[in-house]
């Protein structure tokens, strides 16, 4: 017989086995010696007293066998010779996509700016040691995308939307430890995941797909309202009847180049702001009630909302543990993100802080609406590359309590941002709409997180890809763009999604529309 229980423990009592088995059995009423396998299906932390608390839930057994077989490994067909579909980026939406290509019985052809993980690892290196950005391999390009070396967090709001258990089973078959499937926060780690993305490469190319790095899109191949493919720098040439689009926020020279077509975009709200660095000593006496952390509990996080004016002020991609990272995509700009590895041991906690941008907020929308919202992000970025001295990727920053009572920082407090921080006065030069509704949401916040507003805080400037500021378009039952026959635009950079889960839907969701209509050929 097979049994469901939920428990309330302590941190030591959930962090074994022998310790809440025993719990389960007397809330069952049997003997422990009676449980034959047990395996939890939920975990999640309940700090809300200074009584902390993990919230457990078991699936137990008492059959002598224990449970069956897990099922079977997912196995991918043989897809060498079928219809070929084309996805241009790599990303979470991108490589779902061609997995359920190949599941459906398509040919994925994958293009991707950037290179491989591996190598693309060694381009972060050199961006972090030594300034030197390349615009194709980043943390924004490349083979895994934005969120390969940034975070891997892998909760969504989405589920309305397809079937998140699913992409998280697909990434534990993938090398992901099982702790996705049951944390109620789950989290691969940066570390980590540019492992899964490897293999999630080697199932793609097993079953017949095709993957080509360092291949930017320079041109759409489109006749009588129908896409044929696409032309890549150095003159390649694409073809298949349908191409889905996931090439992500940050490629902004896509969205240029579909406005120069005539194929529409339209401008959406959007978010920017700053990403907040404390101690992660600081944040968890703040969230577990002053006690130590001890070795029972992680790391603490926090998730903090607003309204100030009108527009929502609220924190965003929260790294305990983690490190502040140069998010830019080119020379010349300052883009700051963050990141945390799977131990998420860093001395350090941070998360982005942002201001809602709606349109009209954006200067010179009456002339270029489309691309409003792009110009407003780039022109800020360039800003913050001033504002840091001119130098690589050096980040303008000021003191959170400064920043709050709009004065100089006179000095900084240490961060995990390894390319350096210049003192900058934030509050002068970001624009009054993200400076005054950002003051007014950290006092919030200090109201409600006592020690929150500390002089061991440091902003750094820009958080600001966010999400795509612009939209392309799409038919709700065919997922097609308007215009184009066969051309459906894909994940964060189509503005359908916000992260590596929801990305990994929407990827999928594009796949399924586009197999039907190439098999139906």
């Amino acid at each position: 017989m097979h049994q469901r229980v939920a428990l309330t423990t302590t941190p030591r009592e959930a962090a074994a086995q022998s310790l809440y088995l025993p719990i389960a059995a007397r809330k069952l009423g049997i003997a422990p010696g009676e449980i034959t396998a047990v395996r939890i299906t939920r975990r999640s932390i309940d700090a809300r007293s200074r009584r902390i608390r993990v919230n457990l839930e078991l699936e137990v057994s008492t059959d002598p066998a224990g449970f069956a077989p897990a099922a079977t490994q997912l196995t991918y067909p043989d897809v060498h010779g079928k219809p070929p579909v084309l996805v241009v980026g790599a990303g979470p939406a991108g490589l779902f996509a061609a997995l359920r290509l190949v599941e459906l019985g398509c040919r994925p052809i994958i293009i991707e700016r950037g290179r491989e993980v591996k190598t693309r690892r060694k381009d972060i290196a050199r961006l972090l040691r030594r300034h030197a950005l390349d615009p194709d391999s980043n943390y924004g390009f490349g083979e895994g995308g934005a969120g390969a070396f940034s975070d891997g967090k892998l909760y969504t709001r989405s589920h309305k939307r397809g079937d998140a258990r699913r992409i998280l089973t697909i990434l534990h078959h993938h090398g992901a430890a099982a702790e996705i499937l049951f944390e109620a926060q789950p989290h691969i780690g940066s570390n980590k995941l540019p492992g899964v993305i490897q293999n999630i490469r080697g199932s793609i190319l097993a079953a017949g797909g095709e993957i080509h790095f360092e291949t930017p899109l320079t041109e759409f191949i489109i006749s009588a309202g129908k896409i044929q493919g696409v032309r890549t720098r150095g003159g390649g040439t694409f073809k298949a009847a349908a191409t889905i689009m996931a090439t992500g926020h940050s490629a902004r020279d896509i969205y240029h180049r579909l406005h120069r077509s005539g194929i529409a975009i339209t401008p959406k709200a959007f978010a920017m702001g700053v990403r907040l660095e404390h101690p992660q000593t600081l944040i968890d006496r703040i969230q577990y009630h002053g006690q130590p952390r001890g070795v029972y509990l992680p790391p603490a996080t926090y998730r903090l909302v607003t309204q100030v004016d009108g527009r929502g002020v609220y924190s965003f991609c929260m790294c305990p543990g983690g490190f502040i990272i140069p998010a830019a995509t080119r020379p010349g700009e300052v883009v700051v993100n963050g990141m945390s590895f799977a131990k998420r041991n860093s001395p350090f906690a941070n998360a982005g802080v942002v201001v809602e941008i709606r349109l009209a907020d954006l200067p010179g929308l009456d002339a270029a609406p489309e691309l409003a919202g792009l110009h407003y992000q780039a022109g800020l970025e360039r800003e913050a590359f001033r504002q840091g001295g001119r130098q690589g990727q050096t980040a303008p920053a000021q003191r959170l309590t400064d920043f709050v009572a709009g004065r100089y920082s006179s000095d900084l407090p240490p961060s995990s941002y390894l390319p350096g921080v210049a003192s900058s006065p934030l509050h002068d030069w970001l624009p009054a709409p993200i400076t005054t509704r950002l003051q007014q949401g950290f006092r919030v916040f200090g109201r409600h997180l006592k020690g929150f507003l500390s002089r061991e805080a440091v902003l750094l400037a820009v958080e600001s890809r966010t999400s795509s500021p612009v939209r392309i378009p799409r038919r709700p039952d065919t997922l097609e763009h308007p215009q184009i026959q066969g051309f459906y635009p894909c994940g964060e950079g189509a503005g359908y999604a916000g992260g590596i889960v929801s990305s990994a839907i929407d990827g999928e969701r594009c796949a399924e529309k586009a197999a039907a209509a190439v098999n139906r050929t």
